[in-house]
């Protein structure tokens, strides 16, 4: 048994579940700590990839009721027709550039210094959001929770989800972020940002793993229990950091995030231009 790469399952798993969902880019941090253990190869992103599947049944287990509640009413229920629809709305705009350009992008910014100035740019526009957070509340005071959504509002939130195929920037910050810029309370963007996750996150997770069937990946049996053991450790801290993350937003604002995303990346530009960590590029 190759306890090495049990071990770096278990950390990226856990860095997966606890960056998924906070304003701080998964994808982002993935890539840097992969480039730190030498396991961004073909069988790492590979792993990257199915270990994300953990962190969505995460926020399917922690919003069950919801969810149950939605599928059961659907026919009956113009709420739940709504919520389905949103969802659908908001998950247009980036899976669409994301078939089209993902390929690109991922030769272009899927490296350590592209993900260091997305990290600080992402930041600043946490700062300018939260300034401007309860003005753009005031606006929209009559909506309270995801069910007060109209389709256009789940829209708006799809499109700034689209920076989020920058590696670096966040999905859940894209969105979180840029529905608070169109008017949405903090709360009630947060939630709905878990709820995008599950069709977006899902169905990239679902592309990547049809072109990994169609190209596959040698995984040995010890890989294929690493694989296992990152699951479940993202599966853990996901839901740790769901649970965390709800109580936190109903009293907290996100500035702190933005400060650790401008310490993080000027760290990885730091050790990169003084030659003290050699970055792949």
């Amino acid at each position: 048994m190759d306890l090495i790469l049990l071990l770096k399952a278990v950390i990226l798993g856990v860095v997966e579940g606890l960056t998924e969902f906070l304003p701080i880019s998964s994808t982002g941090h993935l890539i840097l700590v992969g480039d730190l253990l030498d396991f961004n190869d073909d069988r790492g992103k590979a792993f990257e990839v199915i270990i994300q599947f953990g962190a969505i049944l995460a926020v399917c287990w922690e919003f069950r009721q919801k969810l149950i509640q939605v599928t059961t009413s659907f026919v009956s229920n113009a709420n739940a027709r709504r919520f389905v629809l949103n969802l659908l709305v908001a998950s247009i705009p980036a899976m669409g550039l994301g078939f089209l350009f993902g390929k690109h992008i991922k030769a272009v910014l899927f490296s350590p210094i592209p993900v260091a100035t997305a990290f600080i740019v992402g930041a600043l526009i946490i700062f300018w959001a939260e300034c401007r957070q309860q003005n753009l509340a005031d606006i929209s005071s009559h909506i309270k929770t995801v069910d007060d959504l109209t389709p256009l509002d789940a829209f708006k939130v799809g499109l700034a989800q689209c920076a989020a195929l920058i590696p670096g920037t966040s999905r859940s910050g894209a969105t979180i972020i840029g529905g608070m810029l169109f008017g949405l309370p903090r709360a009630v963007a947060t939630e709905f940002s878990f709820f995008l996750a599950i069709p977006v996150i899902g169905g990239a997770t679902a592309y990547e793993l049809l072109k990994l069937w169609k190209e596959p990946v040698a995984f040995s049996g010890e890989f294929t229990l690493a694989i296992v053991v990152g699951f479940i450790a993202a599966f853990i801290s996901a839901f740790v950091c769901v649970r965390w993350l709800i109580h936190y937003v109903a009293h907290h604002n996100f500035i702190p995030f933005a400060w650790y995303r401008i310490a993080f990346g000027l760290l990885v530009l730091l050790t990169s231009y003084s030659g003290l960590i050699a970055w792949s590029h």
